[in-house]
Formats: C-alpha cells, sequence, structure tokens
C-alpha cells in the first residue's frame, strides 16, 4: 500500500521587505512578492492551501461582518484587526483622499495602518484570483486565541506574548526552527509567529477543521469570499 503523503499548507505574513512564509512542516520562505514566496515554498513540495494575513474580498459600501467578528473573538487584542477598506480607497493617492472615500461609502474613516497596506492588500487582490492552491484569508491573533481556546493576555511585542505564541505553535505541531534561512534574516519575530499562525489554521483548512468568519461568506462582486478562518 503506497503511503498517503501529508497535506501542506502555507502561512503568509506580510513584513518590511516583502513576504514571509511559514509551512505546515516549518520550513521559512521569503519573497520580495508574494508570487515570488509561494513559488520558493512550492519548490520544496506542492501546496494544497495558502493563509494569508491580509483581506480578501474588498467591500463596495459597507464593513466586512469579519472584521468585527474577529475583534469580538480576541478580546484586548481586537485593536490588531483594522477595518477593511472598500475597494475605491484602496487606489486612493493619499490617506485624505482614502479617508474621505471610505466615510462617503461606510460613514466610517480608514486608518493609517489600513492605508499604508494598500499596495499589498491589492498585490494578494489580484495573486488570489491566479494561484494554483486554494487561498484563504487568516489573522493571526484569532488563530492563536483559537490554539489557546480564549483570547491571549500579552501582545506578540512582549516577551510572554511571543514565548505564550511559540508554545502555543509547538503544542499544535509546528516547531518553529532556529535557523529560518532568509526568512529569518529578512523578517521580524512577529511576522514568523504571524506567518506560522496562518500555516496552522490553513492546515486546519485543508483537512477540513478550520472555522469560517462568519460562517457563510461574504460576497461582494470582486470574484473573492470574503472570511477570516480559524
Amino acid at each position: 500500500m503506497t503511503a498517503t503523503r501529508p497535506v501542506r499548507a502555507l502561512g503568509v505574513d506580510a513584513c518590511k521587505k516583502g513576504w514571509v512564509g511559514i509551512s505546515s512542516d516549518a520550513r521559512g520562505y521569503f519573497g520580495a512578492t508574494i508570487t515570488e514566496l509561494v513559488a520558493a515554498a512550492e519548490l520544496d513540495g506542492a501546496l494544497a492551501v495558502v493563509g494569508v494575513d491580509m483581506p480578501i474580498g474588498l467591500p463596495i459600501n459597507t464593513v466586512r461582518q469579519s472584521d468585527a467578528l474577529a475583534r469580538g473573538l480576541i478580546g484586548k487584542r481586537a485593536s490588531s484587526v483594522f477595518t477593511t477598506p472598500v475597494r475605491a480607497a484602496i487606489s486612493a493617492a493619499t490617506h485624505a483622499e482614502a479617508t474621505a472615500i471610505s466615510v462617503s461609502a461606510t460613514g466610517k474613516g480608514l486608518s493609517q495602518q489600513a492605508f499604508a497596506l494598500s499596495r499589498k492588500i491589492l498585490e494578494v487582490d489580484v495573486w488570489a484570483r491566479e494561484a494554483a492552491q486554494a487561498v484563504i484569508e487568516v489573522h493571526p491573533e484569532l488563530s492563536f486565541a483559537t490554539m489557546q481556546g480564549g483570547p491571549l493576555r500579552h501582545a506578540k511585542s512582549t516577551w510572554s506574548g511571543a514565548e505564550n505564541r511559540r508554545r502555543l505553535l509547538r503544542e499544535a505541531g509546528i516547531v518553529i526552527p532556529d535557523d529560518l534561512g532568509l526568512a529569518g534574516a529578512m523578517a521580524g519575530v512577529d511576522d514568523v509567529l504571524d506567518a506560522a499562525a496562518a500555516a496552522w489554521t490553513a492546515q486546519r483548512y485543508a483537512v477540513g477543521d478550520a472555522v469560517s468568519h462568519p460562517p457563510v461568506p461574504e460576497e461582494f462582486g470582486d470574484g473573492h469570499l470574503a472570511a477570516i478562518w480559524a
């Protein structure tokens, strides 16, 4: 009888110099673009699912249910979930212009953090349409809260927070090696932890264990299903 090979998944997080990825078999990858990153990971084995810490499915004139639901599930870490920009705001030239578009469409402004990620949001938006793998949106704090069975007390920027997250990953079967090669040299500690959490959720999705927030993903007419998985 031929042994069944484990399903392989990749978790992806944006970092200052590009994109970092951690696979479900705990290997690290880096790419200047998300396309380069996934291609590098595929050299070590086919990927069934890619989980990305970036909004997928951009609203037109409303706020997404997934963002609000995720905030409600992660307690003190709720501020880490920014409101996904409406599609028109993503292409604005300035934060002021994007905010004006957002207020007109939804009655709510747009954070500097969300606007600063506009280029990478659009990069994922385009890449996901052509990806050979299943692509899902994740939020690492929701993934970690799911691992733990409740919200985490400490921020990932603290020693206690980082060690708590490493322990949760280890107990979940993702033991991050000390040497991640280029990924370890190019990405921050928080980026690596977030990518590993995304890998955990992507693996759960691959085997049918992940949970969608909301239970029925939203559709905004852009070809994507909008939900945060954990």
